[in-house]
């Protein structure tokens, strides 16, 4: 049976639904074997200061599902709408590959597929706001 590998850093914390987990002095690598386990790494998430940005804000809202803070099922519907907006500003073939993975994670309920697609958006979106700031 395959599952997640975390592989954690000395003092690392981990989100396990809901429950935060520190590492411990050494290195250390754990398998989450419980399909659909919400996880999040605390060094990856979005602090609410953070989220300013468009692709910020949904990975946000997406982290709020995962932490436990927010109902997955009133939290679909706003998920699809956010990223059915963003494909309309982000057309090219990458942006669109990433936001069809993002989609169809959340109506899998696989909000972690979910975040980890998202991310991949915003050093595009760091360009492109940085771009029209220029």
């Amino acid at each position: 049976m395959s599952g997640l590998v975390l592989k954690l850093s000395p003092k690392e914390r981990v989100l396990v639904n809901g429950a935060v987990i520190e590492n411990g002095d050494k290195r250390s690598r754990l398998s989450i074997m419980t399909p659909n386990a919400n996880i999040l790494r605390l060094r990856d998430a979005i602090h609410p200061e953070e989220a300013h940005t468009p692709v910020r804000r949904i990975c946000y809202a997406t982290q709020l599902v995962l932490s436990g803070d927010a109902d997955p099922e009133e939290s679909r519907l706003q998920l699809l709408r956010r990223i059915e907006e963003l494909s309309q500003v982000l057309t090219d073939i990458d942006s669109r590959r990433q936001l069809t993975l993002a989609t169809n994670a959340v109506l899998e309920d696989k909000f972690y597929q979910c975040l980890k697609a998202l991310r991949a958006l915003i050093p595009r979106e760091d360009r492109l706001l940085g771009a029209r700031l220029s």
